[in-house]
């Protein structure tokens, strides 16, 4: 392949996130020049060491380790350094300390006049999108929030209520990543038919995806949702590279689409080589509408409530 590589640099690329970023970009069918980017160097050059000699096997991109100097060149930037979740953190402490890993990493960035895409997968993205654009007036479309694993565990819960693979299951989640999610069950398709779950089996999708936060959190493992987030991501960047014409779940910020605004919320994109080409706007119901709309003000709420001590 002769064309130029798209280059990606991955800030947190040491750890289990951004490591598994970088790891599956090298499998997508796309070329990148992948830098990954972390605090802890050794862990830098022990995980390009080993991708290296994968990337002999698998592909035609590259991956090499890097300083933030290598963002300013970048067409992607990925943002996946955070805290660890811990058991006893409070909501507003986590926001907070990785508000500050954003405005370290980001700011500086988007004010040197960068003119890239970002990929927020530092949590939670809803509320740190929706404050890095407010306090850059990064344009909206090129500022997107990791939310996909929403939508891939209501595909897992979907294929369990009906003893399918998930790999079969198209199903969608909206709104807030977190409490205020909408699972579109009127959207479900198995094979690339349309599905209608009954009571029961609604019952032991919602359930899964109910308890899977809450379950995974009580672990107190200081990880996260590492291999379905560097998929994930993956499968992000593919999509803008390709231009493809696939819409993907994507938390971007609202200017009334949905009858929101201002907050950054899981929506059908259509996704292309400067980020967000189109919001697709489907039929909702009111009930959905409404739990979005809540989501959006909980969002708001959120972002506003970041103070990082500034004048």
């Amino acid at each position: 392949m002769s064309h130029t590589p798209t280059k990606v640099t991955i800030f947190g690329g040491a750890g289990g996130i951004g490591s598994s970023v970088a790891f599956n970009l090298l499998l997508r069918p796309s070329t990148y020049d992948v830098v990954v980017v972390d605090t802890k160097p050794n862990m830098v050059t022990s995980h390009v060491m080993d991708m290296q000699d994968m990337a002999a096997v698998d592909g035609f991109s590259t991956v090499r380790g890097g300083t933030a100097e290598d963002a300013a060149d970048s067409d992607i930037v990925i943002l996946s350094a955070a805290v660890p979740l811990r058991l006893n953190t409070s909501r507003s402490v986590f926001l907070a300390d990785n508000a500050r890993i954003v405005e370290q990493l980001a700011v500086p960035l988007i004010e040197s006049g960068w003119d890239g895409v970002l990929i927020m997968l530092t949590n939670p993205a809803d509320a740190l999108t929706t404050w890095l654009h407010q306090r850059t007036g990064f344009d909206r479309h090129k500022l997107l929030g990791y939310t996909i694993n929403d939508s891939l565990r209501l595909r897992t819960g979907v294929g369990r209520a009906l003893a399918v693979s998930p790999h079969r299951v198209e199903a969608w989640v909206l709104g807030e990543h977190g409490a205020g999610q909408v699972p579109l069950y009127d959207h479900i398709r198995v094979d690339g038919s349309p599905v209608r779950l009954d009571a029961a089996q609604k019952a032991i999708a919602q359930d899964y995806i109910d308890t899977w936060y809450v379950t995974h959190v009580a672990l107190d493992s200081g990880r996260t949702s590492t291999w379905s987030t560097g998929r994930g991501t993956a499968l992000l960047v593919d999509a803008m590279v390709t231009e493809s014409d696939q819409p993907l779940p994507v938390s971007v910020v609202l200017d009334g689409e949905y009858g929101a605004k201002g907050a950054s919320l899981t929506v059908p994109a259509l996704l292309g080589k400067g980020g967000v080409r189109d919001i697709v706007e489907w039929e909702l119901s009111e009930a959905e509408l409404s739990t979005l709309r809540s989501g959006a003000e909980s969002v708001r709420t959120a972002a506003e409530s970041i103070s990082l001590g500034q004048d």
